[in-house]
């Protein structure tokens, strides 16, 4: 999709149940090895009281979105803002989903509303500015 084939509101969406193979290779790869994520004893002890997935690997389902969906491939993630809302557990199923809330063509930027919910229950909220490529 090019920078002319975007209009405001349009919309898309991915989801992923997130498994316990997710949370070992996330932090396996990120070298994030918070025991909230991947020792059920320590987590536990948590405010969760249970293991929860990296806040990043649910927001990483937006990235996808951005490169894949909308605006699509050949897309740049320029910046991001994200709340955190509540803990997503294993199991559960994540939907990103990202709208078109502001474009410029001058610079064929699109700034888009983000979110990931499990169950229609906000996890995630932000805002993402990327760039788009134009049409050849």
């Amino acid at each position: 999709m090019s920078f002319d084939d975007l209009q405001l509101g349009q919309t898309a969406s991915l989801g992923k149940t997130i498994t316990e193979a997710d949370i070992l290779l996330y932090a396996a790869v990120s070298t994030d090895t918070n025991p909230v994520h991947i020792n059920a004893e320590a987590a536990k002890e948590s405010v969760f009281g249970e293991r929860v997935a990296h806040g990043m690997l649910s927001a990483g389902l937006i990235s996808a979105v951005l490169g894949t969906r909308l605006p699509g491939p050949g897309t740049i993630y320029l910046g991001q803002t994200l709340r955190f809302r509540a803990p997503v557990k294993i199991g559960a199923t994540v939907i990103a989903t990202v709208e078109v809330t502001a474009l410029d063509p001058a610079k064929k930027r699109a700034t888009l509303k983000t979110t990931c919910t499990v169950e229609g229950n906000t996890v995630i909220e932000g805002e993402a500015q990327v760039q788009v490529p134009s049409r050849t």
